[in-house]
């Protein structure tokens, strides 16, 4: 029994009813988008990533499986059919990937790295397109709107497209315009994965680690957020306003007027992009500098304003006149609360002081941690990655290895982190190898070093400890008001004969009714010997025939208990 639970109302729905209930809008959800979830469940056979499905009771899923089996591609690793299978799927399947990839505590490092490879691209939705859209979103033609616009797209992905356009001010900026119909497509093929990823956890066990309903469920908010202009144009607002007085970091500015939700103009940077290195080695500038302020910028946005820029991508990033460091599409944001900024402190204090126990104890008050999960173990894996990696000197530390490590020890152990924490080691790991690129003798555990001292010294100021004071006092205040008024109405429901106990178990039905058909089938068989040693009538050939027919009930009743409890044994085994 996992608990039991005071209620002072009865519950509103019977726990196994309302799993029906979810199971059967999820199987309506696929119904519902039959033609889409064929394409899909054909390109997951292709290559050979449908067997989980055939458990799905869904009829036209299982016989398009049952005809398709000679086209899996079984030449080429798994990973790499993820890939491929995501980038055939389309845009939401590829943006899915993408954040997959910045899960290491889900997924093998391999199928990360595999899955950073995926790119949004597509085809450049017509010109008229364009135009009707801009009229849309911002009530007038391009030609009314701005001095020049440029009919055709210098950069296109599978969501939006960027056109040059110039304003009457004569200001350069781009325009960014979100592809017509995209939206929808998104949100049909949202709808479908939701409706996947409930069964999943109900008639695939094996995906139950990947957590696939949280998932989808924290995917939706960040596309959705993504297919949101406005979205985008307030984190360069902020963005710009935190490094206002930072001369080496430019965001481009945007144009409140020219932008809605799926049209975003910005001001135009123009530098040599940290993707293209040969560009930037014949620039003959200081790229380890340049490394290092893009480096100290990430850093001052995680530790110092907790809202960061969540796709370190040297595509992203721009080498402007004087070594400034550009940033472009702030689309993908992650933003740390208090509680979780202080955990991240206390993990970065307990490496940096090599103290396994304290690392073990933030990580698992930080995280989602399923009841078979070992502490020790853990404490024991997190001892030898502390003493590993503790002795060495900062210039040695390779941080993106200490990261992947971490992760692989949190994932053995099947304990899910908080999406913000994921997005940020991620983001650490992305940082280094692209500072890296730029400058193959760069150190982010030396750049970080100092931030995590500040954040450290920042902890332990008298004005944070005020602050955790006070919050402690107004959570105190909130539940000593509370508690009378809730022990007085939960005695009225006592005296009035409404206090109910709901009691909440797992997995105990089974073990009741194999209790019950226990003590049946011995009261059977008790029952039995004293009729046939009594030779109770009728009799049949000197045995009575009651007790007879009672010896074989009871056997049979035995047989199916000890039949239930080997094949329990043998899925907790498995489990």
């Amino acid at each position: 029994m996992a608990g039991t639970i005071l209620s002072t109302v009865p519950p509103f729905r019977e726990p196994r009813y309302h799993v029906l209930m979810v199971r059967l809008e999820a199987i309506e959800r696929l119904q519902h988008n039959t033609r889409r979830v064929v394409e899909i469940v054909s390109v997951l056979v292709k290559y050979g990533l449908a067997d989980w499905l055939r458990a799905v009771p869904l009829g036209f899923v299982q016989t398009w499986l049952q005809s398709a089996e000679g086209e899996k591609i079984s030449d080429v690793s798994f990973e790499r059919r993820v890939r491929l299978a995501m980038s055939e799927l389309g845009t939401t399947f590829i943006k899915l990937g993408q954040m997959l990839g910045t899960r290491p505590d889900l997924i093998s490092p391999e199928l990360a790295e595999e899955l950073s490879h995926l790119h949004t691209t597509g085809p450049a939705d017509p010109i008229e397109m364009v135009r009707q859209t801009i009229r849309d979103e911002l009530g007038n033609w391009p030609a009314e709107l701005f001095a020049q616009f440029d009919p055709e797209p210098f950069a296109c992905g599978s969501i939006a497209q960027v056109h040059g356009a110039r304003l009457k001010s004569g200001e350069d900026v781009v325009v960014k315009i979100q592809k017509v119909g995209i939206r929808q497509r998104i949100e049909a093929d949202l709808s479908i994965l939701g409706g996947l990823a409930e069964l999943a956890v109900k008639y695939a066990p094996q995906l139950k680690s990947y957590d696939p309903v949280g998932v989808i469920r924290q995917f939706r908010r960040t596309i959705l957020r993504e297919l949101d202009f406005a979205c985008e144009r307030r984190s360069l607002i902020e963005f710009a306003k935190n490094f206002e007085d930072d001369a080496t970091v430019r965001f481009p500015k945007p144009h409140r007027e020219y932008s809605l939700r799926r049209v975003l103009t910005m001001e135009r940077l123009r530098g040599v992009s940290g993707a293209d290195v040969d560009a930037l080695h014949h620039t003959h500038a200081d790229l380890n500098e340049f490394a290092r302020r893009g480096a100290a910028m990430y850093l001052e946005m995680i530790f110092r304003d907790s809202f960061y820029h969540a796709d370190p991508h040297p595509g992203n990033l721009l080498l402007l006149d004087g070594g400034v460091v550009g940033v472009l599409d702030c689309g993908m944001v992650g933003r740390l609360d208090e509680t979780l900024h202080e955990q991240i402190e206390s993990m970065l204090l307990a490496v940096a002081h090599a103290d396994a126990r304290s690392l073990t104890d933030a990580v698992w008050n930080l995280s989602s941690v399923p009841p078979k999960c070992s502490r020790e173990q853990l404490e024991s894996d997190l001892m030898e990655f502390v003493a590993d990696y503790a002795g060495r000197a900062i210039v040695e530390l390779d941080l993106a290895s200490a990261l992947n490590d971490l992760a692989g020890i949190i994932r053995r152990s099947h304990i899910v982190l908080p999406h913000g924490l994921a997005l940020l080691l991620k983001m650490l790991v992305l940082l280094e190898g692209t500072s890296q690129r730029l400058s193959p003798d760069f150190s982010l555990a030396e750049i970080i070093e100092p931030h995590v001292t500040q954040s450290v010294g920042r902890r332990l100021s008298p004005r944070r400890i005020a602050k955790r004071m006070g919050r402690m006092v107004r959570e105190w205040d909130r539940v000593l008001e509370a508690l009378p008024r809730d022990l007085s109405e939960a005695l009225r429901r006592m005296r009035s004969g409404q206090f109910r106990v709901h009691l909440d178990h797992h997995h105990l039905d089974p073990t009741v009714n194999r209790l019950v058909l226990g003590i049946l089938a011995a009261s059977l068989f008790l029952g039995s010997s004293l009729l046939w040693s009594m030779k109770a009538a009728p009799l049949l050939f000197g045995v009575s025939v009651f007790g007879a027919l009672g010896y074989a009930v009871a056997i049979r009743l035995g047989w199916r208990v000890l039949r239930g409890i080997k094949k329990s044994g043998d899925v907790a085994a498995k489990e």
